[in-house]
């Protein structure tokens, strides 16, 4: 993993994650999609974990699939990122799947910050964080139909609550590219901004000072607007909100916020 993907934790829990194969623009690899799942699990088991800003090294966040990893002689059925694309070696996901859905399954916020390129896959690696804030400039694609192909890393599942459908399936019929700007206009983005790492560390700093209990269950119920019923979301909501409520960190809160000082809380 340390040669595709670096991992540093910065004060108050936050995560600076990295794709560091510069050199290829993030291309993914095989090794880079190995890296990706391993950064994942390793985020999964980390203590203390409270946000996660996801980036790119160099002039790209991901240029999507290194297309000289392609081998012509691979069966039909087997993945780039290595298995079966029909399998589900990773939960509900095949292994490159889990590239952008494991992101969603992180348990705290994810926030990205794209410059340079999103291309492919990685729009839909993009699509899986919680917060998008991209350059203005970035250019964008679901770039899958230029080589004949549907895009299958998860984007669909990930698109479904940020994209208008007749948008979403322009962009994918069509494999346009469009920037930043227009990105942030159709849902494909939650904020444009000249130094988006910046403003990504701002937005993490701000989110890490909440009660940690909280975010995790708002993600959760976050996580169930796709597919779950009014009813099983009215439930979701009384079952988060008895898990913190009271809670040493739920009044921990409170008295910070009167007091007007940063709150201390516990994992």
């Amino acid at each position: 993993m340390k040669d595709r993907i670096s991992i540093t934790m910065l004060d108050g829990g936050i995560a600076d994650v990295r794709l560091i194969r510069s050199d290829k623009m993030n291309a993914l690899d095989p090794a880079m999609w190995e890296a990706l799942a391993e950064a994942i699990d390793q985020l999964k088991a980390t203590a203390g974990l409270r946000v996660v800003v996801l980036s790119g090294e160099g002039r790209a966040f991901c240029a999507g699939l290194d297309l000289s990893s392609l081998s012509n002689d691979r069966d039909p059925g087997a993945s780039s990122a290595g298995g079966s694309l029909s399998d589900r070696t990773r939960g509900i996901a095949n292994n490159a799947q889990y590239a952008a859905w494991g992101w969603r399954e992180l348990p705290v916020p994810v926030i990205a910050a794209v410059h340079g390129v999103a291309f492919g896959a990685g729009s839909q690696i993009m699509a899986a964080a919680d917060i998008r804030i991209v350059h203005p400039d970035t250019r964008i694609a679901i770039m899958e139909m230029r080589w004949g192909l549907v895009p299958d890393v998860a984007g669909m599942a990930l698109w479904r609550t940020q994209v208008a459908d007749d948008v979403l399936r322009e962009m994918i019929y069509t494999n346009r590219e469009f920037n930043g700007s227009e990105a942030k206009l159709l849902g494909f983005a939650t904020h444009v901004s000249d130094d988006p790492l910046e403003k990504a560390m701002e937005l993490a700093a701000v989110i890490a000072d909440k009660n940690p209990h909280a975010i995790r269950g708002a993600k959760r119920l976050c996580n169930m607007l796709a597919d779950a019923s009014d009813a099983e979301i009215l439930q979701g909501e009384s079952d988060e909100q008895v898990k913190v409520i009271r809670t040493p960190n739920q009044m921990e809160a409170v008295m910070a916020g009167m007091q007007k000082r940063k709150p201390n809380f516990v994992d």
